[in-house]
């Protein structure tokens, strides 16, 4: 393991693309908290997509694809996606949902057809332009790791800045008119820190998947708290940890894209969380419910066989499995906590009948008395 480390941390390469892809997490987790709490999901893929003419306009205008350029072409794509949103579903009827819709449409088909001239005009091969569909992580310089950690950095400086207005905004926006806080200004810079957190992205992770890096670690952060500030830094984590994760599954020789794999890994993440965060786990919340479950049923079983035993008048009696099945309201695990009860002293069988021992009649008297019978 400490050879491996060594290993990783010598590759200047794949140095520079942890530093970048995890830089790349942070960012994103971070501030897709804000668009995952104020439900705008979409937004991800809305500007992600419509970056790709940004991309590609800033290329053909400048001739230049140094990392800086093709972002802040991006950038300025990804933001005016969202202004053309916003006009849309202030000066008609249409829904904010089909607004981001069309509004996707209309940015990726346009940024389509733009790459598709580059590529008739022969300059894709020096342009490259095309890695920004799918990403391209293996190739992240050192400038790209710059322009993540110089822009990245700004906007978290920007969310710390905020962190109120932010805060009061994404959980209740009439609270924020009221205290004097301008709405729509607070949706401008959520939106412009989102926007930033995306387009610093594409080229390791690509258009059509970089959305998924700012609602799946939140997403999965939200698994494991309800305050805001420990959501933000564990969606960060996660975020970085899917960076890392991917980068170094795609280095381990399989030949596969690092992009995918660290939206791939992000996933998994999510999964876990999905089943395993102590509050809202799956997987937790089922093993709580069969616990409550058996609790139940080691009270019930007993009072039943009490019962059966008050009604015949008999002690010495016993009763089937069939029998105790058909009066609990309970129909599976009854062998078992039998069983249980068996090794606890409070039952006894004999031959294919069980029966309350003494110990057992005493327990249900207690039982009753502490639950008010």
């Amino acid at each position: 393991m400490i050879e491996y480390l060594t290993d990783v941390f010598s590759n200047y390469t794949l140095r520079t693309v942890i530093l970048g892809t995890s830089g790349l997490g942070i960012v994103s987790g971070a501030l897709g908290v804000f668009a995952y709490l104020r439900k705008q999901s979409l937004v991800g893929g809305v500007v992600s997509h419509s970056a790709l003419p940004g991309i590609v306009i800033a290329f053909l205008v400048t001739g230049s694809k140094a990392p800086s350029v093709l972002v802040l072409g991006a950038a300025i794509a990804g933001w005016l996606s969202m202004l053309l949103v916003n006009m849309i579903t202030r000066t008609t009827r249409v829904k904010y949902d089909s607004a981001l819709g069309i509004t996707l449409a209309l940015f990726f088909g346009t940024g389509i057809l733009l790459l598709i001239r580059v590529q008739m005009a022969g300059m894709s091969k020096k342009a490259g332009l095309e890695h920004y569909l799918f990403g391209m992580a293996a190739t992240m310089s050192h400038e790209n790791v710059l322009v993540i950690g110089g822009l990245g950095g700004l906007a978290l400086i920007l969310m710390f800045v905020f962190w109120k207005e932010f805060k009061v905004a994404s959980f209740d926006p009439d609270y924020t008119k009221s205290v004097g806080f301008s709405v729509h200004l607070i949706d401008t810079i959520i939106t412009s820190l989102i926007v930033v957190a995306i387009v610093i992205g594409l080229e390791a992770v690509g258009v059509i998947l970089m959305s998924a890096m700012v609602i799946i670690p939140a997403a999965a952060a939200r698994q494991w708290t309800n305050r805001l500030s420990l959501m933000v830094l564990i969606s960060a984590v996660i975020g970085a940890a899917a960076g890392v994760g991917g980068t170094l599954i795609g280095d381990s020789g399989h030949h596969l894209a690092t992009g995918p794999l660290i939206v791939l890994t992000a996933t998994a993440l999510f999964i876990l969380s999905l089943f395993f965060a102590p509050k809202r786990g799956m997987a937790i919340h089922w093993i709580r419910q069969w616990k409550r479950k058996r609790r139940m049923m080691h009270r019930q079983i007993p009072a039943l066989l009490y019962d059966l035993m008050e009604r015949t008048k008999t002690r010495d009696g016993g009763w089937t499995i069939d029998v105790i099945k058909g009066l609990s309201p309970y129909k599976s695990g009854i062998n078992r906590v039998l069983n249980h009860l068996k090794s606890e002293g409070l039952v006894q069988q004999a031959n294919d009948l069980w029966l309350l021992t003494q110990k057992g009649v005493e327990y249900v008297g207690i039982d009753s008395k502490d639950h008010g019978g």
